[in-house]
């Protein structure tokens, strides 16, 4: 009798036990009111997917936030704020209870949640607006070679990771969620801007460094260094020192020079008329980037500031089939203008000295021509003489006169190619050796003459002259049957003054022109027909009579 009672009981715990671990997640598991107990794993999760998705609209719901005094709202799809549904049931399984209360017991499983960190600080620190204070990042400058440090500032916001430590706890829990507002310090501290300063920034302007390469020595300058020398902080407020490879290439111009052969882009020549390719040549440069990473070594050094550079070939940046491909194949406009005095004249060398500057310039299709841009200063070491030149209304000796009358050579050989005017700024006095109103001033720096080749072949610039002319072609594909000029009658005709000016080598004397105003209209024809009409108008000034003493 007591055998079959023993017998009896075992068989009933055998039979609570089989019924209490029957699947993988424990008999009476809950997450969110969905009961997922006594299955296995992959029941649960479809279970728990099914369960949540009939309570999708409630899920969806703004999620009320407070900031300090501010009220804001955050749509969980913006921030991707939702159940890891698998992760949950692994926690379900694993945090299994004991016997009894895998048999007896209840239990509910907290869901895990998920966001996304970024977009929910992004969201919250546009509520946060103006309650916000950045912190001051460090950083190290330099005037000259003196370096300033620059101290870091706590700011006043948010912390990435608590707001969102704060918005996955409080997100079901029905109230608003408060998010903290922190005070926000740089990584980097007063005290280690200035050991930076002391270790770092001091020393590597302390003196030159020298740079080794197969064709000759190249002395890097403290000044050179401070200024590619960057240290400034990232957005955590670490500063990591570096040198910018252009910066110091622009700082390296001139001695670089010394070492480098430069490459040569593939050209258009102009032969007997007609648009001939030739090939670029390869160049030798020193690998700045390279030598940037390298130069960071020795600067923290008193001595041993020597480093090796390395030359590597330079590509030319456009290749003969580059320049084939822009068709390239006739004269589309040329343009004359006269001078007088002869080559020997300064005011002859100059025009002669900044067309060769000019002469077989490519311009790609898209791109802006700037005659400032192109030349460069245009002063005694470039070439260019002192010649009268208008400044203040009239006409002194200045350096690079006669400029303005290749500017204007040009301005009209792209006027009667079709091309844009971007910019250009006609003469205060009308000369009659140029056309009226379609004509242009330059002056360096501030007054410039650009334009743009809207065409979707390239354009190549031809310069030539004689003895007492100025001539700018035009090489492309045409693009319009005739480009011409209509003018309006001159009106609001003026007359000069006289003006007495002191005797001396910077009076030049003039007999006055009358001013007026007038319109050019550059007509295009396409087809037989006219296609468009722009309109120019300029108005003179009435030159004065300048007499001296």
């Amino acid at each position: 009798m007591a055998g079959g009672v023993a017998a009896a009981v075992l068989g009933a715990i055998g039979g609570a036990g089989a019924y209490a671990y029957a699947g993988e997640v424990p008999r009476g598991t809950s997450v969110l009111g969905v009961d997922i107990g006594g299955k296995n794993r992959s029941d649960a999760i479809a279970a728990l997917h099914a369960g949540l998705a009939k309570q999708a609209g409630k899920l969806g719901n703004p999620v009320a936030v407070r900031l300090g005094d501010r009220a804001a709202e955050v749509t969980p799809a913006d921030i991707d704020l939702g159940v890891d549904v698998e992760a949950t049931v692994t926690v379900a399984i694993e945090a299994s209870p004991n016997p009894i209360g895998r048999l007896l017991g209840s239990r509910t499983v907290e869901p895990v949640v998920t966001l996304d960190e970024g977009k929910l600080h992004d969201l919250l620190g546009t509520a946060l607006g103006k309650d916000a204070r950045a912190m001051k990042q460090p950083s190290i400058t330099f005037s000259g070679t003196t370096p300033k440090p620059n101290y870091p500032q706590p700011g006043r916001g948010l912390d990435a990771a608590r707001s969102a430590d704060a918005v996955r706890s409080g997100w079901l829990g029905g109230g608003p969620v408060d998010v903290p507002i922190v005070e926000i310090h740089p990584a980097t501290t007063k005290e280690d801007v200035d050991k930076l300063v002391a270790e770092f920034a001091r020393p590597a302007v302390s003196a030159p460094v020298t740079v080794t390469t197969e064709r000759g020595d190249v002395t890097v300058a403290p000044a050179a260094i401070a200024k590619s020398l960057r240290l400034v902080a990232d957005k955590a407020g670490r500063i990591e020192p570096a040198l910018d490879a252009k910066k110091l290439r622009a700082a390296l111009s001139t001695p670089l020079g010394a070492v480098e052969v430069q490459p040569k882009d593939a050209r258009v020549a102009i032969v007997s008329g007609k648009p001939r390719v030739t090939e670029g040549t390869e160049g030798r440069q020193v690998d700045v980037t390279a030598l940037a990473t390298d130069l960071l070594a020795v600067l923290p050094k008193s001595d041993e500031r020597t480093v090796t550079g390395k030359l590597v070939a330079a590509k030319p940046a456009t290749t003969a089939a580059d320049v084939a491909k822009l068709g390239i194949k006739e004269r589309v406009s040329t343009f004359t203008t006269k001078f007088t005095g002869g080559l020997g004249a300064p005011r002859s060398q100059n025009i002669v000295q900044i067309a060769k500057d000019v002469d077989g310039t490519l311009v790609k299709p898209g791109a802006v021509f700037s005659l400032n841009g192109h030349t460069g200063e245009r002063g005694y070491r470039q070439g260019y003489r002192d010649a009268p030149v208008i400044l203040d209304g009239k006409l002194v000796p200045g350096v690079g006169g006669g400029t303005s009358q290749f500017t204007t050579t040009l301005f009209n050989a792209a006027y009667y190619a079709g091309l844009e005017d971007v910019h250009h700024k006609p003469h205060s006095y009308y000369f009659d050796r140029y056309p009226a109103v379609i004509e242009s001033t330059i002056f360096w720096p501030d007054l410039d003459m650009k334009f743009r080749n809207n065409t979707e072949y390239g354009v190549v610039i031809d310069t030539s002259w004689t003895d007492n002319s100025i001539t700018v072609s035009m090489y492309s594909t045409k693009v319009w049957d005739s480009v011409s000029t209509e003018y309006s009658p001159r009106r609001n005709i003026t007359s000069p003054k006289v003006i007495k000016l002191p005797k001396g080598p910077t009076c030049i004397a003039t007999n006055g022109i009358p001013g007026f105003t007038q319109d050019a209209f550059r007509v295009f024809k396409k087809d037989g027909k006219v296609v468009e009409r722009e309109k120019f108008t300029w108005t003179y000034s009435a030159e004065p009579r300048f007499t001296c003493g």
